[in-house]
Protein backbone atom coordinates (compact mmCIF):
# COMPACT_ATOMS: atom_id res chain seq x y z
CA UNK A 1 0.00 0.00 0.00
CA UNK A 2 2.88 2.74 0.82
CA UNK A 3 4.86 1.60 -2.33
CA UNK A 4 1.74 2.18 -4.46
CA UNK A 5 1.41 5.51 -2.67
CA UNK A 6 5.30 6.44 -3.42
CA UNK A 7 4.93 5.04 -6.94
CA UNK A 8 1.62 7.49 -7.94
CA UNK A 9 3.55 10.33 -6.57
CA UNK A 10 6.55 9.68 -8.70
CA UNK A 11 4.28 9.12 -11.78
CA UNK A 12 2.25 12.30 -11.11
CA UNK A 13 5.67 14.57 -10.80
CA UNK A 14 6.63 12.63 -14.16
CA UNK A 15 3.33 13.41 -15.95
CA UNK A 16 4.04 16.79 -14.78
CA UNK A 17 7.18 17.28 -16.58
CA UNK A 18 6.52 15.64 -19.44
CA UNK A 19 3.52 17.60 -20.12
CA UNK A 20 5.76 20.73 -18.76
CA UNK A 21 8.73 19.42 -21.70
CA UNK A 22 5.89 19.16 -24.07
CA UNK A 23 4.55 22.21 -23.69
CA UNK A 24 8.32 23.82 -24.30
CA UNK A 25 8.67 21.64 -27.03
CA UNK A 26 5.60 22.97 -28.89
CA UNK A 27 6.37 26.48 -27.70
CA UNK A 28 9.93 26.41 -29.82
CA UNK A 29 8.01 24.47 -32.43
CA UNK A 30 5.70 27.73 -32.64
CA UNK A 31 8.64 29.82 -32.62
CA UNK A 32 10.06 28.21 -35.20
CA UNK A 33 7.07 28.27 -37.64
CA UNK A 34 6.75 32.19 -37.05
CA UNK A 35 10.31 32.52 -37.89
CA UNK A 36 10.14 30.56 -40.83
CA UNK A 37 6.80 33.01 -41.75
CA UNK A 38 9.25 36.23 -41.00
CA UNK A 39 12.50 34.99 -43.03
CA UNK A 40 10.05 34.47 -45.99
CA UNK A 41 9.38 38.20 -45.81
CA UNK A 42 12.83 38.87 -46.07
CA UNK A 43 15.16 38.24 -48.85
CA UNK A 44 17.51 35.88 -47.42
CA UNK A 45 18.81 33.29 -49.52
CA UNK A 46 17.64 29.35 -48.79
CA UNK A 47 21.09 28.56 -47.53
CA UNK A 48 20.97 30.90 -44.99
CA UNK A 49 17.66 30.43 -44.14
CA UNK A 50 18.07 26.33 -43.51
CA UNK A 51 21.23 27.31 -41.78
CA UNK A 52 19.02 29.58 -39.35
CA UNK A 53 16.29 27.14 -38.67
CA UNK A 54 19.41 24.07 -38.05
CA UNK A 55 20.72 26.41 -35.46
CA UNK A 56 17.56 26.73 -33.66
CA UNK A 57 16.45 23.14 -34.07
CA UNK A 58 19.60 22.64 -32.36
CA UNK A 59 19.40 24.68 -29.47
CA UNK A 60 15.65 23.58 -28.93
CA UNK A 61 16.55 19.85 -28.76
CA UNK A 62 19.70 20.79 -26.59
CA UNK A 63 17.45 22.65 -24.24
CA UNK A 64 14.86 19.87 -24.20
CA UNK A 65 17.41 17.25 -23.86
CA UNK A 66 19.00 19.61 -20.46
CA UNK A 67 15.21 20.04 -19.18
CA UNK A 68 14.65 16.58 -19.14
CA UNK A 69 18.21 15.51 -17.15
CA UNK A 70 17.46 18.02 -15.54
CA UNK A 71 13.65 17.10 -14.63
CA UNK A 72 14.55 13.65 -14.56
CA UNK A 73 17.26 14.34 -11.43
CA UNK A 74 15.39 16.45 -9.38
CA UNK A 75 11.78 13.61 -9.57
CA UNK A 76 14.68 11.79 -8.01
CA UNK A 77 15.54 13.63 -5.82
CA UNK A 78 11.73 14.38 -4.94
CA UNK A 79 10.97 10.80 -4.76
CA UNK A 80 13.93 9.74 -2.41
CA UNK A 81 12.74 12.96 -0.06
CA UNK A 82 9.09 11.87 0.03
CA UNK A 83 10.30 8.26 0.72
CA UNK A 84 12.11 9.23 3.47
CA UNK A 85 10.00 12.36 5.03
CA UNK A 86 6.24 10.78 4.47
CA UNK A 87 6.69 7.26 3.13
CA UNK A 88 8.63 5.47 5.51
CA UNK A 89 7.47 6.96 8.71
CA UNK A 90 3.82 6.52 7.52
CA UNK A 91 4.54 2.76 7.08
CA UNK A 92 5.78 2.57 10.60
CA UNK A 93 2.60 3.81 11.70
CA UNK A 94 0.60 1.59 9.84
CA UNK A 95 2.92 -1.21 10.77
CA UNK A 96 2.83 -0.42 14.13
CA UNK A 97 -1.37 0.07 14.52
CA UNK A 98 -1.08 -3.16 12.89
CA UNK A 99 0.77 -4.89 15.42
CA UNK A 100 -0.97 -3.55 17.82
CA UNK A 101 -4.03 -4.84 16.77
CA UNK A 102 -2.72 -8.26 17.07
CA UNK A 103 -1.12 -7.58 20.24
CA UNK A 104 2.43 -7.39 19.87
CA UNK A 105 5.04 -5.44 20.48
CA UNK A 106 6.19 -2.60 18.61
CA UNK A 107 10.00 -2.77 17.36
CA UNK A 108 11.02 0.95 16.15
CA UNK A 109 14.22 0.54 14.17
CA UNK A 110 16.59 3.35 13.34
CA UNK A 111 14.49 6.30 14.57
CA UNK A 112 16.35 9.44 14.07
CA UNK A 113 17.88 11.46 16.92
CA UNK A 114 15.96 14.00 18.55
CA UNK A 115 16.69 16.49 16.64
CA UNK A 116 15.73 14.83 13.02
CA UNK A 117 12.84 13.36 14.72
CA UNK A 118 9.88 14.16 12.85
CA UNK A 119 6.41 14.18 14.15
CA UNK A 120 5.12 10.83 13.14
CA UNK A 121 8.11 9.06 14.34
CA UNK A 122 7.18 10.55 17.30
CA UNK A 123 3.97 9.29 17.31
CA UNK A 124 5.34 5.61 16.68
CA UNK A 125 7.22 6.06 19.19
CA UNK A 126 4.33 7.39 21.49
CA UNK A 127 2.35 4.13 20.11
CA UNK A 128 5.09 2.23 21.07
CA UNK A 129 4.85 3.46 24.72
CA UNK A 130 0.85 3.21 24.90
CA UNK A 131 1.73 -0.64 23.37
CA UNK A 132 3.85 -1.68 26.14
CA UNK A 133 1.24 -0.40 29.11
CA UNK A 134 -1.44 -1.72 27.08
CA UNK A 135 -0.03 -5.19 26.97
CA UNK A 136 1.05 -5.11 30.83
CA UNK A 137 -2.11 -3.43 31.74
CA UNK A 138 -3.60 -6.87 29.95
CA UNK A 139 -1.34 -9.33 31.19
CA UNK A 140 -2.51 -8.30 34.66
CA UNK A 141 -5.92 -8.37 33.81
CA UNK A 142 -5.59 -11.68 31.93
CA UNK A 143 -3.94 -13.16 35.28
CA UNK A 144 -6.34 -11.65 37.57
CA UNK A 145 -9.13 -13.55 35.81
CA UNK A 146 -7.86 -16.66 35.47
CA UNK A 147 -7.08 -16.85 39.52
CA UNK A 148 -10.32 -15.61 39.95
CA UNK A 149 -11.87 -18.37 37.39
CA UNK A 150 -9.40 -20.88 39.64
CA UNK A 151 -10.83 -20.11 42.69
CA UNK A 152 -14.24 -20.12 41.41
CA UNK A 153 -13.54 -23.53 39.76
CA UNK A 154 -12.39 -25.33 42.74
CA UNK A 155 -14.55 -23.71 45.71
CA UNK A 156 -16.82 -26.21 47.13
CA UNK A 157 -19.25 -23.32 47.48
CA UNK A 158 -21.03 -22.63 44.46
CA UNK A 159 -21.27 -19.63 42.57
CA UNK A 160 -24.04 -18.23 39.67
CA UNK A 161 -23.71 -15.13 38.43
CA UNK A 162 -26.56 -13.83 36.57
CA UNK A 163 -27.02 -10.29 34.64
CA UNK A 164 -29.84 -7.78 35.00
CA UNK A 165 -31.80 -9.61 32.50
CA UNK A 166 -31.41 -13.12 34.61
CA UNK A 167 -29.30 -14.87 31.96
CA UNK A 168 -26.70 -16.91 33.62
CA UNK A 169 -23.04 -14.95 32.68
CA UNK A 170 -21.15 -17.55 35.18
CA UNK A 171 -21.70 -20.68 36.61
CA UNK A 172 -19.02 -23.39 38.34
CA UNK A 173 -19.10 -26.88 38.82
CA UNK A 174 -20.28 -26.85 42.54
CA UNK A 175 -23.42 -24.97 41.76
CA UNK A 176 -23.96 -27.42 38.92
CA UNK A 177 -23.28 -29.93 40.47
CA UNK A 178 -25.68 -28.63 43.98
CA UNK A 179 -28.17 -27.63 41.79
CA UNK A 180 -28.52 -30.41 39.31
CA UNK A 181 -27.98 -27.69 36.16
CA UNK A 182 -27.07 -29.80 33.15
CA UNK A 183 -27.72 -26.64 30.63
CA UNK A 184 -27.04 -22.59 31.49
CA UNK A 185 -30.34 -21.79 32.05
CA UNK A 186 -32.04 -18.54 33.29
CA UNK A 187 -32.97 -17.55 36.39
CA UNK A 188 -36.54 -18.31 36.90
CA UNK A 189 -36.05 -21.47 35.31
CA UNK A 190 -33.15 -22.68 38.25
CA UNK A 191 -34.99 -21.78 40.81
CA UNK A 192 -38.67 -22.22 39.81
CA UNK A 193 -37.89 -25.89 39.96
CA UNK A 194 -37.35 -25.52 43.52
CA UNK A 195 -40.12 -24.06 44.49
CA UNK A 196 -38.30 -20.51 45.65
CA UNK A 197 -40.24 -17.60 46.26
CA UNK A 198 -37.50 -14.63 44.82
CA UNK A 199 -37.56 -11.90 42.78
CA UNK A 200 -34.57 -10.96 40.85
CA UNK A 201 -35.99 -7.20 40.03
CA UNK A 202 -36.60 -6.73 43.90
CA UNK A 203 -32.91 -8.15 44.80
CA UNK A 204 -31.43 -5.72 42.49
CA UNK A 205 -33.58 -3.00 43.10
CA UNK A 206 -34.42 -3.50 46.90
CA UNK A 207 -31.60 -5.49 47.78
CA UNK A 208 -32.25 -3.59 51.50
CA UNK A 209 -35.67 -4.09 51.66
CA UNK A 210 -36.29 -7.43 51.34
CA UNK A 211 -34.83 -10.61 52.34
CA UNK A 212 -31.51 -12.42 50.20
CA UNK A 213 -31.14 -15.14 52.14
CA UNK A 214 -33.16 -18.26 51.31
CA UNK A 215 -32.81 -22.25 52.38
CA UNK A 216 -33.69 -25.57 50.34
CA UNK A 217 -34.60 -28.94 52.14
CA UNK A 218 -33.94 -31.55 49.49
CA UNK A 219 -34.11 -35.28 49.67
CA UNK A 220 -30.57 -36.04 51.20
CA UNK A 221 -29.40 -32.59 51.07
CA UNK A 222 -29.53 -28.94 52.77
CA UNK A 223 -28.59 -25.71 50.27
CA UNK A 224 -28.66 -22.39 51.62
CA UNK A 225 -29.23 -19.77 49.16
CA UNK A 226 -27.27 -16.33 49.55
CA UNK A 227 -28.59 -13.82 47.05
CA UNK A 228 -26.14 -10.42 46.45
CA UNK A 229 -26.79 -7.78 43.66
CA UNK A 230 -23.40 -6.00 42.21
CA UNK A 231 -22.95 -2.90 40.36
CA UNK A 232 -21.11 -2.04 36.71
CA UNK A 233 -18.08 0.58 37.10
CA UNK A 234 -20.98 3.44 36.49
CA UNK A 235 -22.30 2.43 39.79
CA UNK A 236 -25.60 0.67 37.72
CA UNK A 237 -27.13 -2.40 38.90
CA UNK A 238 -25.53 -4.86 37.12
CA UNK A 239 -26.70 -8.47 37.83
CA UNK A 240 -27.05 -10.75 40.82
CA UNK A 241 -25.01 -13.45 42.24
CA UNK A 242 -25.95 -16.46 44.27
CA UNK A 243 -23.70 -18.30 46.66
CA UNK A 244 -24.61 -21.88 47.11
CA UNK A 245 -24.03 -23.89 50.11
CA UNK A 246 -23.93 -27.35 50.88
CA UNK A 247 -25.16 -26.98 54.79
CA UNK A 248 -25.87 -30.92 54.99
CA UNK A 249 -22.91 -31.49 57.45
CA UNK A 250 -24.03 -28.48 59.84
CA UNK A 251 -27.82 -29.24 59.34
CA UNK A 252 -26.70 -32.96 60.90
CA UNK A 253 -24.27 -31.47 63.36
CA UNK A 254 -27.12 -29.14 64.75
CA UNK A 255 -29.46 -31.50 65.25
CA UNK A 256 -27.29 -34.14 66.25
CA UNK A 257 -26.62 -31.71 69.17
CA UNK A 258 -30.40 -30.82 69.74
CA UNK A 259 -30.77 -34.87 70.25
CA UNK A 260 -27.46 -34.67 72.56
CA UNK A 261 -29.13 -32.21 75.13
CA UNK A 262 -32.61 -33.36 74.64
CA UNK A 263 -31.10 -37.27 75.61
CA UNK A 264 -28.58 -35.57 78.65
CA UNK A 265 -32.04 -33.78 79.98
CA UNK A 266 -34.17 -37.23 79.69
CA UNK A 267 -30.61 -39.04 80.87
CA UNK A 268 -30.75 -36.91 83.98
CA UNK A 269 -33.87 -36.00 84.60
CA UNK A 270 -34.86 -40.13 85.55
CA UNK A 271 -32.54 -40.61 88.52
CA UNK A 272 -33.36 -37.02 89.33
CA UNK A 273 -36.83 -37.09 89.60
CA UNK A 274 -36.03 -40.89 91.77
CA UNK A 275 -34.34 -39.21 94.14
CA UNK A 276 -36.71 -36.34 94.63
CA UNK A 277 -39.41 -38.94 95.22
CA UNK A 278 -37.55 -40.93 97.89
CA UNK A 279 -36.06 -37.79 99.61
CA UNK A 280 -39.15 -36.34 99.86
CA UNK A 281 -40.78 -39.63 101.24
CA UNK A 282 -38.04 -39.39 103.86
CA UNK A 283 -38.52 -36.21 105.00
CA UNK A 284 -42.22 -35.30 104.66
CA UNK A 285 -43.30 -39.23 105.95
CA UNK A 286 -42.60 -41.56 108.60
CA UNK A 287 -40.92 -44.51 107.57
CA UNK A 288 -39.62 -47.35 109.23
CA UNK A 289 -35.94 -48.64 109.35
CA UNK A 290 -36.10 -50.89 106.97
CA UNK A 291 -37.99 -48.51 104.24
CA UNK A 292 -35.81 -46.01 105.23
CA UNK A 293 -32.66 -48.44 104.31
CA UNK A 294 -34.04 -49.55 101.19
CA UNK A 295 -34.74 -46.27 99.78
CA UNK A 296 -31.14 -44.27 100.63
CA UNK A 297 -30.41 -47.61 98.53
CA UNK A 298 -32.23 -46.64 95.96
CA UNK A 299 -31.24 -42.96 96.18
CA UNK A 300 -27.09 -43.79 96.34
CA UNK A 301 -27.55 -46.25 93.04
CA UNK A 302 -29.68 -43.04 91.67
CA UNK A 303 -26.73 -40.65 92.29
CA UNK A 304 -23.89 -43.44 91.15
CA UNK A 305 -26.24 -43.37 88.33
CA UNK A 306 -26.15 -39.16 87.69
CA UNK A 307 -22.44 -39.75 88.56
CA UNK A 308 -21.04 -42.37 86.42
CA UNK A 309 -23.29 -40.53 83.31
CA UNK A 310 -21.53 -37.32 84.48
CA UNK A 311 -18.22 -39.11 84.25
CA UNK A 312 -18.68 -40.56 80.82
CA UNK A 313 -20.29 -37.05 79.19
CA UNK A 314 -16.66 -35.18 80.56
CA UNK A 315 -14.82 -38.21 79.12
CA UNK A 316 -16.64 -37.69 75.60
CA UNK A 317 -16.12 -33.81 76.07
CA UNK A 318 -12.32 -34.44 76.89
CA UNK A 319 -12.07 -36.44 73.65
CA UNK A 320 -13.99 -34.12 71.78
CA UNK A 321 -12.07 -30.99 72.37
CA UNK A 322 -9.01 -33.01 72.24
CA UNK A 323 -8.53 -32.14 76.37
CA UNK A 324 -7.06 -35.73 76.79
CA UNK A 325 -3.57 -35.81 75.77
CA UNK A 326 -3.12 -39.56 73.91
CA UNK A 327 0.25 -40.78 75.42
CA UNK A 328 1.46 -43.98 73.01
CA UNK A 329 3.35 -46.51 74.62
CA UNK A 330 4.70 -49.55 73.15
CA UNK A 331 3.03 -52.75 76.14
CA UNK A 332 1.95 -56.35 75.83
CA UNK A 333 -1.66 -56.73 74.41
CA UNK A 334 -2.31 -60.06 76.18
CA UNK A 335 -0.76 -59.16 79.67
CA UNK A 336 -3.16 -56.22 79.71
CA UNK A 337 -5.90 -58.56 78.70
CA UNK A 338 -5.35 -61.29 80.95
CA UNK A 339 -5.09 -58.86 83.90
CA UNK A 340 -8.78 -57.43 82.67
CA UNK A 341 -10.44 -61.21 82.67
CA UNK A 342 -9.11 -61.93 85.98
CA UNK A 343 -10.60 -58.71 87.22
CA UNK A 344 -13.88 -59.88 85.97
CA UNK A 345 -14.19 -63.56 87.43
CA UNK A 346 -15.76 -62.34 90.41
CA UNK A 347 -18.69 -60.89 88.32
CA UNK A 348 -18.76 -64.04 85.61
CA UNK A 349 -18.81 -66.46 88.57
CA UNK A 350 -22.03 -64.71 89.98
CA UNK A 351 -23.69 -65.39 86.88
CA UNK A 352 -22.20 -68.65 86.34
CA UNK A 353 -20.38 -68.05 83.39
CA UNK A 354 -18.18 -70.04 81.07
CA UNK A 355 -15.13 -67.92 80.27
CA UNK A 356 -11.75 -68.74 78.64
CA UNK A 357 -8.77 -66.18 77.86
CA UNK A 358 -6.38 -67.45 75.38
CA UNK A 359 -3.04 -65.02 74.31
CA UNK A 360 -1.30 -66.61 71.14
CA UNK A 361 2.42 -66.61 72.27
CA UNK A 362 3.94 -64.62 69.03
CA UNK A 363 1.92 -61.48 69.57
CA UNK A 364 4.03 -58.41 69.12
CA UNK A 365 4.01 -55.82 71.40
CA UNK A 366 1.17 -52.73 70.14
CA UNK A 367 1.78 -49.19 70.39
CA UNK A 368 -1.40 -46.88 71.50
CA UNK A 369 -2.73 -45.72 74.47
CA UNK A 370 -2.21 -48.27 77.49
CA UNK A 371 -5.01 -46.51 79.66
CA UNK A 372 -7.45 -46.17 76.98
CA UNK A 373 -7.60 -49.64 75.52
CA UNK A 374 -8.07 -50.53 78.92
CA UNK A 375 -10.94 -48.58 78.99
CA UNK A 376 -11.82 -50.09 75.87
CA UNK A 377 -11.76 -53.66 76.85
CA UNK A 378 -13.01 -53.76 80.24
CA UNK A 379 -16.21 -51.47 78.60
CA UNK A 380 -16.76 -54.66 75.52
CA UNK A 381 -15.81 -57.37 78.39
CA UNK A 382 -18.56 -56.12 80.82
CA UNK A 383 -21.21 -55.91 78.37
CA UNK A 384 -20.72 -59.04 77.56
CA UNK A 385 -21.55 -60.29 80.98
CA UNK A 386 -24.43 -57.87 81.17
CA UNK A 387 -26.13 -59.39 78.38
CA UNK A 388 -25.16 -63.30 78.44
CA UNK A 389 -27.63 -65.13 80.34
CA UNK A 390 -26.98 -67.32 83.50
CA UNK A 391 -24.55 -70.48 82.55
CA UNK A 392 -23.32 -68.78 78.81
CA UNK A 393 -19.87 -68.80 77.69
CA UNK A 394 -17.81 -65.86 76.88
CA UNK A 395 -14.28 -66.53 75.23
CA UNK A 396 -11.57 -63.94 74.52
CA UNK A 397 -8.43 -64.18 72.03
CA UNK A 398 -5.64 -62.21 71.85
CA UNK A 399 -3.69 -62.63 68.75
CA UNK A 400 -2.25 -61.23 65.11
CA UNK A 401 -2.38 -60.76 61.81
CA UNK A 402 -0.61 -58.91 59.32
CA UNK A 403 0.63 -55.68 61.29
CA UNK A 404 -2.37 -55.13 64.06
CA UNK A 405 -2.46 -57.48 66.95
CA UNK A 406 -6.58 -57.87 67.35
CA UNK A 407 -8.64 -58.87 70.86
CA UNK A 408 -12.00 -60.82 70.04
CA UNK A 409 -14.45 -61.15 72.86
CA UNK A 410 -17.01 -63.86 71.58
CA UNK A 411 -20.21 -64.15 73.80
CA UNK A 412 -23.40 -66.41 73.60
CA UNK A 413 -25.73 -63.41 75.03
CA UNK A 414 -28.97 -62.44 73.39
CA UNK A 415 -27.45 -60.58 70.34
CA UNK A 416 -28.19 -57.18 68.90
CA UNK A 417 -30.70 -56.86 65.65
CA UNK A 418 -29.14 -56.38 62.31
CA UNK A 419 -30.83 -53.20 62.21
CA UNK A 420 -29.71 -51.52 65.89
CA UNK A 421 -25.68 -52.82 64.70
CA UNK A 422 -25.43 -49.56 62.46
CA UNK A 423 -26.59 -47.10 65.72
CA UNK A 424 -24.82 -48.98 68.41
CA UNK A 425 -21.78 -46.52 68.44
CA UNK A 426 -24.31 -43.11 68.71
CA UNK A 427 -24.43 -41.38 71.84
CA UNK A 428 -27.23 -42.99 74.49
CA UNK A 429 -28.43 -45.51 71.85
CA UNK A 430 -29.21 -48.48 73.89
CA UNK A 431 -30.80 -51.72 72.11
CA UNK A 432 -32.83 -52.67 75.34
CA UNK A 433 -33.43 -49.12 77.31
CA UNK A 434 -34.96 -51.05 80.20
CA UNK A 435 -32.50 -53.43 80.65
CA UNK A 436 -29.90 -51.10 80.45
CA UNK A 437 -31.09 -48.94 82.95
CA UNK A 438 -31.57 -51.49 85.43
CA UNK A 439 -28.12 -52.65 84.96
CA UNK A 440 -27.16 -48.69 84.96
CA UNK A 441 -25.95 -48.28 81.73
CA UNK A 442 -25.59 -44.92 80.39
CA UNK A 443 -25.90 -45.35 76.56
CA UNK A 444 -22.39 -43.92 76.11
CA UNK A 445 -19.70 -46.96 76.77
CA UNK A 446 -19.32 -48.24 73.18
CA UNK A 447 -19.61 -44.20 72.11
CA UNK A 448 -16.35 -43.13 74.42
CA UNK A 449 -15.02 -46.87 72.95
CA UNK A 450 -15.11 -45.73 69.55
CA UNK A 451 -14.00 -42.55 70.35
CA UNK A 452 -10.49 -43.86 72.13
CA UNK A 453 -10.00 -46.67 69.21
CA UNK A 454 -9.98 -43.46 66.70
CA UNK A 455 -7.55 -41.60 68.46
CA UNK A 456 -5.24 -44.78 68.53
CA UNK A 457 -5.80 -45.12 64.90
CA UNK A 458 -7.20 -48.55 65.89
CA UNK A 459 -10.40 -50.20 64.51
CA UNK A 460 -13.56 -52.28 66.13
CA UNK A 461 -16.25 -54.34 64.40
CA UNK A 462 -18.92 -56.08 65.63
CA UNK A 463 -20.71 -59.13 64.43
CA UNK A 464 -24.09 -60.47 65.87
CA UNK A 465 -27.43 -62.56 65.33
CA UNK A 466 -29.82 -62.31 67.74
CA UNK A 467 -30.45 -65.28 70.20
CA UNK A 468 -26.97 -66.43 69.23
CA UNK A 469 -24.40 -63.84 70.93
CA UNK A 470 -21.80 -61.24 69.65
CA UNK A 471 -18.55 -61.44 68.42
CA UNK A 472 -16.51 -57.92 69.00
CA UNK A 473 -13.04 -57.50 67.04
CA UNK A 474 -10.74 -54.75 67.99
CA UNK A 475 -7.61 -54.55 66.05
CA UNK A 476 -4.75 -52.34 67.54
CA UNK A 477 -1.37 -51.57 65.37
CA UNK A 478 1.76 -53.00 66.17
CA UNK A 479 5.18 -51.83 67.37
CA UNK A 480 7.46 -54.39 65.96
CA UNK A 481 11.08 -53.74 66.41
Amino acid sequence: MVKSIQIKIVMVFMILGIVVITGLGLTFIYKLNYLHSEITTVNISTEEIQQLLGEQMKQTREIIYVSLVIFTILIILLGAFIAKVVIKPIARLIKSTEMIANGEDIEIEHLPNNKNKTEIDELVEAFSVMNAGLKENLNEVTRQKKQIETILLHMTDGIVAFDIEGKVIHINLAAKRMLNITNEIDFESIFDRFGVDINLEKIIYLDNWTSSEKKLNLENQAINLFFAPFKNENDRPAGVIVVVQDITEQEKLDNMRKEFVADVSHELKTPITSIMGYADTLIDSEVDEQNQKKFLERISSEAKRMSKLVADLLILSKYDTAKIKIEKTEFDLGELVKYIFEGQTIEMQKKNLKAECYVTADVPPVYADKMGIERVVINILSNAIKYTDDGGKITVYVGFVYNDAYIKIKDTGRGIPQNDLQKIFDRFYRVDKDRARETGGTGLGLAIAKEILDQNDSKIDIKSEVGKGTDVIIRIPTKIK
